[in-house]
Formats: C-alpha cells, sequence, structure tokens
C-alpha cells in the first residue's frame, strides 16, 4: 500500500490499522518492551514494525505505524475491565439474561400465582370465614339458644323442663361471649335435645316375646345376701316402632343408648309378672309406664324401682 492511497483511505480503515498495529506490539511483547524500554528511539520500534508488516506483504504507512506505537504506549486500545460496582452487576446481568432470564421468569410466575392465590383467594377466604364465625358466635348460636328456649317454654307441662332450659340459655350465652363457640354448640346441642325429650311419646312395656326372656335377678356386687330383681322392658312409639334410649346402667355408672333394658322391681312385681306369662304364655298387664308429649319423665303405671342396668 502507497502513502499516496494512506492517504486517500477512509478514516475507520486508518483506524483498524492502527488497532491491529497495537495488536501486533500486544503479540509481540518482547519487542515492544525491549524497544520502548530500551535506549533506542521510538523511530527504531517503527522501522522493526514496517519490516514485519513488509514480510507479510502489506504496505502501512508511518503516521499509521506512529499512532500504534502511541497508542500502545497510552493503552488506548487496551481493554481495562471495570472496577466492581452495582452498576456493574447490573450490567452483567442484563448481558447473561437469556441463561438466566427463563428460569427467572418462571420463579416468578410461580410467586405471582402464589401471591394471587392467597391474597386474592385464600386470605379473603379465611377472613370471610373468621368473620362469618364470630357473627355466629355472636348472634347465630345466641339467637338458635333464644328459639329453642321458646320452643320448650310453650311445649312443656313442667316447670322442670323451662328450669333446665334457663339454666342452659345462661350457660350458652356465656360461652358465646367468651368465643367459646365448642361451648355454645354443646349447649345448643343439649337445648335441642330437651326440646326432643319433650316431644317423645312412647309405652314402656314389657318384652313379651317367646325368643326374649322378660326378667331376671342377680346377686349385686356390694351385697351378695341380696337380691335384685328387673323387667326387661322397651319403649314403643305410637307407630309402633321401638324406640332406643339413653339408659344409665347402676353398675356401671354409665349411660348407653339401648333398645331394651333391664327396669328393677320389687320382689312381688317380678312375682306377679311372671306368673302372668306362666298362665298362658303372655304378659297381660305388660304397661310399666308412659311418656306423653310435654313431660320429661316416664309416668309409671306398674311399682318400680329405682334403678336400671343395660346389660345382663
Amino acid at each position: 500500500m502507497s502513502d499516496a492511497t494512506a492517504k486517500t483511505a477512509a478514516p475507520l480503515d486508518e483506524v483498524m490499522l492502527a488497532m491491529d498495529v497495537v495488536d501486533t506490539l500486544r503479540h509481540r511483547q518482547d519487542l515492544a518492551v525491549r524497544e520502548l524500554d530500551g535506549a533506542a528511539r521510538e523511530a527504531q520500534l517503527i522501522e522493526r514494525l514496517r519490516e514485519i508488516y513488509r514480510q507479510q506483504g502489506i504496505e502501512v504507512p508511518d503516521h499509521i505505524l506512529k499512532q500504534g506505537v502511541e497508542a500502545l504506549a497510552e493503552s488506548r486500545f487496551a481493554y481495562d475491565p471495570p472496577s466492581p460496582s452495582f452498576k456493574t452487576t447490573l450490567a452483567r446481568l442484563y448481558v447473561s439474561r437469556k441463561r438466566w432470564g427463563r428460569p427467572a421468569l418462571i420463579v416468578v410466575g410461580v410467586i405471582v400465582v402464589l401471591a394471587i392465590g392467597y391474597f386474592g383467594v385464600v386470605r379473603p377466604f379465611a377472613e370471610g370465614r373468621a368473620h362469618q364465625d364470630q357473627v355466629e358466635l355472636s348472634e347465630g348460636l345466641p339467637a338458635q339458644m333464644d328459639a329453642l328456649y321458646k320452643t320448650i317454654f310453650d311445649e312443656t307441662k313442667v316447670q322442670q323442663a323451662v328450669v333446665q332450659a334457663d339454666s342452659l340459655v345462661s350457660r350458652g350465652k356465656a360461652f358465646a361471649a367468651e368465643g367459646n363457640r365448642t361451648g355454645a354448640e354443646d349447649i345448643v346441642a343439649r337445648l335441642t335435645a330437651l326440646r326432643d325429650q319433650l316431644r317423645q311419646e312412647y309405652v314402656v312395656q314389657v318384652v313379651n316375646r317367646s325368643d326374649v326372656q322378660s326378667g331376671f335377678w342377680t346377686f349385686p356386687e356390694i351385697n351378695t345376701d341380696a337380691t335384685n330383681y328387673y323387667l326387661v322392658v322397651e319403649a314403643i312409639d305410637p307407630d309402633g316402632k321401638v324406640l332406643s334410649l339413653p339408659i344409665l346402667n347402676e353398675e356401671t355408672g354409665k349411660t348407653e343408648v339401648v333398645a331394651q333394658w333391664g327396669q328393677r322391681v320389687s320382689e312381688g312385681v317380678y312375682n306377679a309378672v311372671a306368673a302372668d306369662k306362666r298362665d298362658d304364655g303372655i304378659i297381660q298387664a305388660n304397661e310399666v309406664g308412659r311418656k306423653s308429649d310435654g313431660f320429661l319423665e316416664v309416668e309409671y303405671q306398674m311399682p318400680v324401682l329405682k334403678g336400671t342396668v343395660t346389660q345382663w
């Protein structure tokens, strides 16, 4: 390449040539260090560079060679990595976004979905449920107690039921005021059971079937010299259905729901029923008592003693 051609070359070409000179010097550090740091002048280094390019068949103008030497001395085309900083970190992250962008986008998407699910669905539902429970505790359950009390008051024929209901309502409302939902719900259940007990109608009668014994006697464990007599009884509603009732077993102290139980009676009553059955195999006077609507307890037509058992 002649000087005339170099003068008419585009500035970009000259810059590229200067960069190539610097690159040549950088790859020939022995030459650059020896020439620049030694006693020889800059012209000697330029001459040596011109010889290197001639060997490659490239004609480089002197001013380009001079620019390359000066640029190497000034580190003009050298790359100095930036010092660590927040901006540098952000720039590196941006450059490497293809590597971490997709996984990060998936993670962000999952977080957004979870956040929307929690703040948009779960939390509002929980808050609404909590508010509903609070309203139920402060208003709904007490209202149920009042309604049950009114029903019991209107339907009962004995003062005992009203007294029990009044006591239960007072305790239930105290539980509700304390925030004790379990206690308040238990009171509602007990009031409901009291109402249902008032409404029950049935006849207690001695079991009078050939496949079931009608009575039995036992020796109590605490007094083996005594004898307890029981009639096997059951409760029949107006439709002829056998009912299962909660019966306290005097031997165990536990209440069990059973369809048949042993009702304790005197020896004389026991013998009279036994004689009635021996007469023709049928107990004619088998009605022990009657539970009527509006009453809590059974009104007994047959003399009975206090005490029942559920197993024999």
